[in-house]
């Protein structure tokens, strides 16, 4: 007969160990989340691991890019992409760029409880003889497939697959924020992730030196976070389109007289045709000494 678990304290005659840790467990009802020992025990980076319990405590359709990592861990972005490029490679991770109907590309991250291909019973009862093939991702629904941007779809800016597709004039605002600002320094990455939303600002009509003010002028005093999320949060909202100058205000100017000679005085002054000047026709102009 198998022994039944416990979840009462151990007493001090129940024969725990004399060192090494000694767990004190609680049965949790909700708010929990189970991950597998291979990964708990992971060898490697603790940052990895710890990640990796993040992203799986997390419900469906939350935000799990670069810039939503950093803003809950105090990690910065170097170690992130580092415990994503190891989770990625152990097969806990998939990240898989897709092409919308829209024709913008967007990023959907998968996080597997157990990689693929790995048994997740090992102490279990053996497999049958016949070959196991690569277990087959699901079609529909699968699991933490959310959005690697934090935006609605319909306003997911397209990223270019690299710096070079990206408008050279968005690039070079966004090369220009470093130059007011030195904490606004983007990775190439980055630039490209923004690059798009920086483009539509301009073919809204506004010019380069007033983006460049838009996007700088009252940053905090500390970052919470990258300075791309701040940026990317600025420009989520689409400017109103500057309205054309009408052919009527675009040629029209103040009209200047010509300068006429007064034919009483020779005094010079401005009509639209010869004659007096105001002083002559008026008759309010002294006489000459003779």
């Amino acid at each position: 007969m198998a022994d039944s678990q416990s979840n009462a304290r151990l007493r001090a005659d129940a024969g725990a160990p004399t060192s090494g840790v000694i767990h004190v467990r609680t049965r949790l009802t909700a708010d929990f989340t189970v991950i597998s020992n291979a990964l708990a025990q992971r060898r490697g980076s603790a940052v990895t691991i710890g990640v990796a319990a993040y992203i799986a405590s997390l419900p469906d359709g939350a935000p799990v890019s670069i810039a939503a990592l950093c803003a809950h861990f105090t990690e910065g972005e170097i170690l992130i992409s580092r415990a994503l490029r190891e989770l990625e490679a152990a097969g806990y991770l998939e990240r898989r760029r897709e092409r919308l109907p829209t024709g913008r590309i967007r990023t959907r991250t998968c996080f597997y409880d157990v990689p693929d291909g790995e048994d997740p019973d090992p102490d279990g009862p053996p497999e049958p003889p016949a070959p196991r093939g690569p277990r087959k991702r699901p079609a529909t629904a699968p699991a933490a497939a959310v959005p690697e941007m934090p935006q609605p779809a319909d306003t997911e800016p397209e990223s270019p697959l690299s710096l070079a597709d990206a408008d050279p004039r968005a690039v070079a605002v966004l090369t220009a924020l470093h130059r007011v600002d030195s904490r606004l320094l983007l990775s190439v990455q980055e630039a490209a992730r923004l690059a798009p939303a920086v483009s539509r600002w301009l073919a809204a009509g506004l010019g380069t030196v007033q983006i460049v003010k838009l996007l700088t002028e009252g940053l905090p005093d500390h970052f919470l976070t990258r300075p791309a999320g701040i940026l990317a949060y600025r420009l989520r909202g689409t400017p109103l389109p500057v309205p054309p100058l009408s052919p009527a205000h675009r040629d029209e100017r103040p009209v200047v007289l010509p300068f006429q000679t007064c034919d009483g005085c020779d005094k010079v002054f401005r009509a639209p045709e010869p004659g007096q000047c105001r002083s002559c026709r008026s008759g309010s102009r002294l006489p000459a000494a003779g």
